[in-house]
């Protein structure tokens, strides 16, 4: 199929994006990399009366450190992110979790920002955005906005993002000390598929093993991805052995709340939660 009609700017610089933001409101669509969007728009499941195409704009891209938080350019490849010395020595976890977004043509095109963006309650980039407590900043023409990464998608393909907002940067706090370990885990119909259910785990250890912090972030398996606090809790303290791993699982299964589509029901979700969340934190045991 063919989108239907629309009219296309393509604008060279930030403060020209955002007077076409202000100026069309909803009626208009952010293009970055278009993974998302184009498929949605040949469908005709959207039909933005206006396309913003952003690839022109400088500015919009790359990764840089500074002061304990390294700051991503909403409009870096997803590839870039993967190939990154800078996020693998940072963040791990990150350069593992993109290894399983699409194929790697999917990747040479789309960006961190249009994922987060799309807010696709399977993909793997907000979920780990939400592990490592996050920041995005949101920027419109009278400035920016900063919102923590957790809390920007209120449900399935829907932000806090307003529609004269662009998401420009994000913003990722460096992980203290060197005591810090953590696994991935998502299972999917077929490798590059979206994940029917996907854990991030992150421990935070002492000389003697014992846990000190624990992150366990959860997605495909509600309107986002969510924190485990209650799971979080029961680790804190004791040497995550594999009761404790279990008992944190356990508590993973009874706090999501999972739909039932096409792919899987809700029952199978919360039951894979469990298992997904239990390998996530032995990975990270063992690494």
């Amino acid at each position: 199929m063919k989108p239907a009609k629309f009219d296309y700017f393509a604008p060279t610089t930030l403060e020209e994006a955002l007077e076409l933001l202000t100026q069309h409101g909803p009626d208009a669509k952010v293009l970055a990399g278009g993974q998302s969007l184009m498929p949605m728009m040949n469908l005709r499941l959207v039909r933005p009366a206006v396309v913003v195409d952003i690839n022109r704009i400088d500015g919009l891209s790359g990764v840089s450190a500074a002061d304990s938080t390294v700051t991503i350019g909403a409009l870096t490849r997803q590839r870039d992110l993967e190939r990154s010395d800078a996020i693998r020595n940072a963040f791990p976890m990150m350069t593992a979790a993109i290894s399983h977004i699409g194929h790697f043509q999917i990747r040479n095109r789309g960006t961190i920002g249009g994922s987060l963006a799309h807010a696709d309650p399977a993909a793997e980039l907000p979920a780990i955005c939400t592990a490592l407590n996050g920041e995005l900043v949101l920027t419109d023409s009278n400035g920016t906005q900063t919102m923590a990464a957790g809390e920007f998608a209120v449900a399935p393909l829907i932000t806090s993002l307003a529609p004269e907002q662009l998401l420009t940067e994000i913003r990722l706090p460096t992980l203290e000390g060197d005591n810090w370990r953590w696994g991935f885990r998502e299972v999917s119909r077929r490798e590059g598929d979206f994940a029917l259910v996907g854990s991030v785990a992150m421990l935070r250890t002492d000389g003697n093993g014992v846990c000190q912090e624990a992150r366990i972030t959860m997605f495909a398996v509600g309107d986002g991805p969510a924190r485990m606090s209650a799971a979080e809790q029961s680790l804190v303290g004791r040497v995550v052995d594999d009761t404790a791993r279990r008992e944190a699982a356990a508590l993973v299964s009874e706090a999501v709340t999972p739909g039932s589509d096409i792919h899987a029901s809700s029952e199978y979700r919360k039951e894979v939660s469990a298992v997904m969340a239990r390998r996530a934190l032995e990975d990270a045991c063992a690494g």
